[in-house]
């Protein structure tokens, strides 16, 4: 039986409720891309899309809490330690086997039977250029990497955000964008002008791939630390305009996603947030309550600019807690990516990774002394015993070796 059309209605301030905007074929024919009309994304039949889903950390930008490490806890300080431990050329290509096995089709299409509709992707700028990273200077390895989750979204029917969660100079000053320990990208016009040109590339190369909903510019813009916060905060629209400048000389199909500064949270510092006409924004939320005051002030913004706001992560806790927060962004209709979806050992994840035997000697070495090169032949462990670990690691990862977190998937309201 055919589908009866479905429209898009739009309400007046009076509350008249008035003419359809585009009948399911007209919009079809018009746009194969999610599109946003007021605070909604819509796709091309016309329908209202939410998105429900989930980050695929620690793949294209590794984080040091899902190794188990403490100190050790970003990619360049996890890449040293593990080339201390057994060598440059065997740690290089565990990276590479890391990339392969980490996510693959069966995690895709885990992720879509479980009744989620999206991912977020967060990945090192690092992978279009020639810097090393992960075992490669190959510029186009970002490209060879997402072109295959992409095409297996594809087929499985869910929409991808992109996310530079690591970006030229670090937009972070933390461990989670690699940096140096500060936001260099606001106060380095050579970082800023690489960022601008991979997202061109990357726009480019995406640019007629609908299952693609849209580009998420930075992640987590400019940390509380800085005492000069205020002033590094003036420098994030501008930058932003540049990237969707260049993104718009490739690709006027896709979303531009702008996140707060502060962790994004902070939405004060956008003075111009209808800057293009396919944009919205994303905050991120870690260890709240589960009312509507821990979510309002995103709200209040969302009404302010008219526009979508989704909550691009937020997790790590309980059940109880994910499902309480889950519920309270679906009552106030914010889409999420919950935080993350796969790591070692713990349950706050949709599946879990085995710890290999001996892995408690790769993670005390990163605790230990290693100020000096004397330090660091003093308390180096069992080279073999390192390799084997690792070698196990890139077994326990492949989805087949993982453990479904079944209480987590439920919290979020889908099926394990």
């Amino acid at each position: 039986m055919q589908r009866a059309s479905k429209v898009l209605l739009i309400v007046l301030f009076s509350g008249t409720i008035i003419f359809p905007l585009f009948s399911q074929n007209e919009r079809r024919e018009k746009n194969r891309f999610i599109s946003v009309v007021e605070q909604n994304l819509v796709t091309p039949d016309g329908e209202v899309f939410l998105m429900k889903g989930i980050n695929l950390g620690n793949w294209l930008n590794p984080e040091g809490y899902m190794f188990l490490f403490q100190d050790v806890n970003s990619y360049r300080l996890i890449d040293q330690a593990l080339k201390e431990m057994v060598g440059p050329d065997f740690v290089n290509q565990f990276w590479r086997k890391f990339q392969e096995n980490y996510i693959t089709q069966d995690d895709i299409r885990y992720i879509r039977q479980t009744g989620m509709n999206s991912i977020r992707i967060p990945f090192h700028y690092k992978l279009f250029t020639c810097e090393d990273f992960m075992g490669s200077n190959n510029p186009n390895r970002g490209f060879e990497l997402l072109d295959s989750v992409i095409q297996w979204c594809k087929e499985e029917g869910l929409y991808v955000v992109l996310d530079m969660h690591a970006a030229p100079g670090g937009q972070t000053g933390d461990n989670i964008d690699d940096s140096y320990g500060y936001p260099w990208l606001f106060e380095s016009p050579k970082s800023q002008a690489l960022f601008c040109s991979i997202w061109k590339r990357i726009a480019e190369h995406y640019a007629d791939e609908p299952t693609v909903l849209g580009y998420d510019l930075l992640n987590e813009p400019i940390a509380h630390f800085f005492d000069n916060k205020d002033e590094l905060n003036n420098y994030l629209e501008p930058l932003y305009r540049k990237a969707t400048e260049a993104i718009r000389e490739v690709d006027k199909n896709h979303i531009v996603i702008w996140g707060g500064a502060q962790w994004n949270t902070n939405f004060s510092v956008f003075q111009n947030p209808h800057f293009d006409d396919k944009m919205m924004y994303e905050c991120h939320t870690y260890w709240s309550d589960t009312t509507q005051a821990a979510i309002r002030h995103f709200l209040d913004f969302r009404e302010k600019t008219n526009l979508p706001m989704y909550m691009g992560e937020t997790g790590e806790n309980t059940d109880e807690w994910i499902g309480g927060f889950r519920r309270l962004l679906e009552r106030n209709h914010m889409g999420w990516h919950f935080w993350p979806y796969k790591k070692m050992l713990k349950t706050s994840c949709m599946v879990s990774i085995k710890e290999p035997k001996n892995w408690d000697l790769v993670v005390e070495y990163t605790k230990k002394d290693r100020s000096s090169f004397a330090k660091t032949r003093e308390n180096r462990p069992d080279q073999n015993k390192v390799r084997n670990a690792l070698n196990e690691l890139l077994d326990n990862c492949k989805f087949v070796e993982c453990a479904k977190n079944d209480g987590y998937i439920k919290a979020l309201g889908m099926h394990p």
